[in-house]
């Protein structure tokens, strides 16, 4: 094997077994592999059954000829000509708007099916915005690029589509909470300087985040609305397929670490039956239920950090309408809000061959 394999046997934590689900032996490359989300990309490889022959981890000029650690192993880090020269089968990208324009199309006409964390390519018509639980449909033959939605969208649909599969779904009133760790390595680094009363040469917001809440995500754009409000809302018409979707977002940033919160209020064309709603939860595919008032049961960032699940909690029906519902969503931005989804399309991919 090159020097760019993952020794399988040298390690217990390599679970890559080839079995009847995979035709063969993938090679995978991750763009931007020592960033948060990169990082967390590759841990949710070693975590997946994806029979994985060679793994190319790629940064910029300045970090190839580092390492990184990939089931126990230090895997040198690569430069994208030498990936590309590879011919992968996957790419997972988390490297940023502009290098996915550069590079993604580079990647796909190399026959490399690309996963790309970015915003670049999600309201492509041509792109394929995927949340596997939700719209695994999406994803045709011919697909060389498909997008990985916001992670504030991601986990909302995730709670969302079994509902409105039963109940139709009308109108989505949302309010974030999210944790620094969704602006990247400077947002983590403000927030801990901050807690330790010292200055951030480069911050990642206007204001201070410790000991305070920023309500904006990214610039402001259409009618007073932020791009990460806007986001969430034509994401969330795209992935759900429901174009007409009645959907308003307010983004606030938190001094949260890691895990994303949400208050909902949705609106059905169905009443709403608190019963019907926790079953149907319950059974829902990357879903957990924590919602027990009584012994003050409820989804939390500090509990949701380190899980692929989508935790929902805090039902309450509308009590002036019967067709409303009020719910709390929770989930690690990194994973299920990044990492995690694509690395589940990449396994969704793999099965079908």
């Amino acid at each position: 094997m090159g020097r760019f394999s993952v020794f399988r046997a040298s390690t217990r934590a390599w679970r890559k077994v080839a079995s009847d689900t995979f035709a063969a032996m993938i090679d995978v490359a991750v763009v931007g592999a020592t960033g948060l989300v990169g990082t967390a990309m590759l841990r949710q490889l070693e975590a997946s059954n994806l029979p994985i022959g060679r793994l190319w981890p790629v940064a910029s000029a300045t970090s190839v000829g580092r390492t990184v650690t990939f089931c126990g192993q230090q895997v040198p880090v690569v430069g994208v000509e030498e990936a590309l020269a590879a011919r992968p089968r996957f790419a997972l990208f988390s490297a940023g708007g502009a290098a996915s324009l550069e590079l993604a199309p580079r990647f796909a006409a190399a026959g490399t099916t690309v996963v790309d964390n970015s915003s670049a390519w999600r309201m492509d018509d041509a792109v394929p915005l995927v949340v596997p639980e939700v719209n695994p449909q999406a994803v045709g033959p011919g697909h060389r690029i498909v997008a990985n939605p916001n992670c504030s969208t991601i986990q909302m649909v995730v709670a969302l589509q079994p509902l409105h599969q039963a109940l139709g779904l009308r109108r989505i009133i949302v309010s974030t909470y999210q944790s620094v760790s969704g602006s990247g390595q400077k947002g983590v680094a403000q927030l801990e300087a901050e807690e330790q009363g010292l200055a951030t040469a480069q911050p990642a917001y206007a204001y201070g985040i410790h000991r305070n809440l920023v309500p904006q995500i990214d610039a402001f754009a259409d009618q007073g609305y932020t791009k990460e409000e806007l986001k969430m809302m034509r994401e969330t018409r795209k992935i759900m397929g429901l174009p007409s979707l009645r959907v308003a977002a307010t983004t606030v940033r938190v001094p949260v670490h890691t895990g994303h919160a949400e208050s909902i209020y949705a609106e059905f064309e169905q009443p709403v039956s608190l019963e019907a709603v926790r079953t149907l939860l319950q059974s829902a595919p990357g879903v957990v239920l924590q919602d027990d008032p009584a012994r003050q049961l409820y989804p939390m960032p500090m509990t949701a950090a380190g899980h692929r699940e989508v935790f929902v909690g805090r039902l309450r029906p509308d009590p002036d309408d019967a067709h409303g519902l009020h719910l709390w969503v929770v989930a690690d931005n990194l994973l299920k809000g990044a990492a995690a989804n694509a690395v589940q399309i990449v396994e969704m991919l793999a099965a079908r061959g």
